[in-house]
């Protein structure tokens, strides 16, 4: 285990067949490389004319700045997704002034974030099984959502009224309702669980901005109306780089090969797991394993249970390699590409489960259960396994 240590480059070599890494902390060979390097993990900045002249604080909100204090100060919050979702209506009853800056409203979801009670856990020690029903339940009633996002996107208004509703109980001003009611179907982009969200921006200390950033100066920023907003910190809640991770462009699979020009700016995969020219590579979480409605653990231990029957096959047949053949990897995605096109993500919305020529290369369209049957199985006949021999 090597903490503090960064990855900075991976190369597979054809001749040794292992991967030489080049780390912060000196050169590695290994004969398997798994890449838990996530999607939601690497910030995403937008380009703003005269950030670097700002003289305040400047912070993503995945790498908060922790000797920043709130408290009294004027912050521009940038975006009005998932993250702000969560860090604007902790830091709202902190700061002086907050101006939200909303280039589209999401659809927001009640939440109740309830803590377990004693007595909960008191039965669920002395009753395992009530627990694993309750945990079923749970589980149940979000796969459900799938029968809206993929199966018949018209049921995803049954969805929308409970997000009306939601709506209407916590935004009293019919001026502010208008300005966070999306124009898009419900499901298209995430759709945001929170109780606190509505409430927050409705405070007499809270702006809630829709012109876009223009300019930003040494101590403001300047929308498009002409607007300017004197700021001591201006939080990113921008989200990630998805679909164009960095780090394509730092793994070198057969022939010197970048990840990066073989997906040419629309990543696909097996099973969200390996990629054909790149032996002994496995991905988690890699394109189309997230989700808009359930647990990414569940995906996780999915393809965990995969890239462990692999390594299986690999001891079975004694293999230096095992890639996964071009042939199975396209059947795969144009199976995957069937399955998207009737689904909500594709009913016209810009949202980051597209990469940069409108694939969506983000999500599973389909039952969180059925990619796990499919995972669990390894078809030896979709892969290519060599020995030195």
């Amino acid at each position: 285990m090597h903490l503090n240590c960064d990855v900075e480059f991976a190369t597979w070599l054809e001749d040794e067949r292992v991967w030489a890494l080049e780390t912060s902390k000196g050169p590695v060979r290994a004969r398997v490389v798994i890449a838990g390097l996530g999607f939601l993990a690497e910030p995403r900045i937008p380009v703003l004319p005269g950030l670097e002249r700002f003289e305040g604080a400047v912070f993503h909100s995945s790498c908060w700045d922790h000797d920043f204090d709130v408290h009294g100060k004027r912050i521009a919050s940038i975006g009005t997704g998932a993250s702000a979702i969560q860090y604007v209506p902790a830091i709202q009853p902190k700061v002086e002034r907050l101006h939200v800056f909303q280039r589209t409203p999401p659809w927001v979801l009640p939440h109740t974030t309830r803590p377990i009670s004693r007595l909960e856990r008191r039965l669920y020690r002395r009753l395992p099984l009530l627990q694993r029903i309750v945990r079923a339940a749970v589980y149940a009633s979000r796969e459900a959502l799938v029968l809206g996002l993929v199966k018949w996107p018209p049921l995803m208004k049954v969805v929308e009224r409970g997000a009306r509703r939601h709506m209407a109980s916590q935004v009293s001003d019919p001026v502010l309702r208008e300005r966070v009611t999306p124009d898009y179907e419900i499901g298209c982009k995430r759709m945001l669980p929170s109780s606190g969200w509505y409430p927050a921006i409705a405070q007499p200390n809270v702006e809630l901005v829709t012109e876009s950033i223009v300019e930003v100066r040494a101590r403001s920023v300047v929308d498009a109306a002409g607007v300017e907003r004197e700021v001591d910190a201006i939080i990113f809640g921008t989200g990630f780089r998805v679909t164009d991770h960095p780090a394509a462009q730092k793994i070198r699979g057969r022939g010197g090969r970048l990840l990066a020009d073989a997906w040419k700016g629309s990543p696909r995969a097996h099973l969200g797991t390996t990629v054909a020219g790149f032996p002994n590579l496995f991905f988690l979480l890699g394109p189309n394993t997230g989700l808009g409605h359930s647990s990414m653990v569940y995906m996780i231990e999915s393809q965990i249970a995969h890239v462990l029957r692999a390594l299986e096959l690999m001891s079975e047949r004694r293999a230096d390699t095992i890639e996964v053949r071009p042939e199975a990897q396209e059947r795969f995605n144009a199976a995957l590409e069937r399955r998207l096109a009737g689904t909500v993500w594709n009913t016209g919305c810009a949202s980051w489960y597209l990469d940069e020529t409108g694939h969506n290369a983000t999500l599973w369209p389909d039952w969180t259960w059925r990619f796990r049957r499919r995972a669990a199985r390894l078809d030896p006949a979709e892969y290519v396994l060599r020995t030195a021999s």
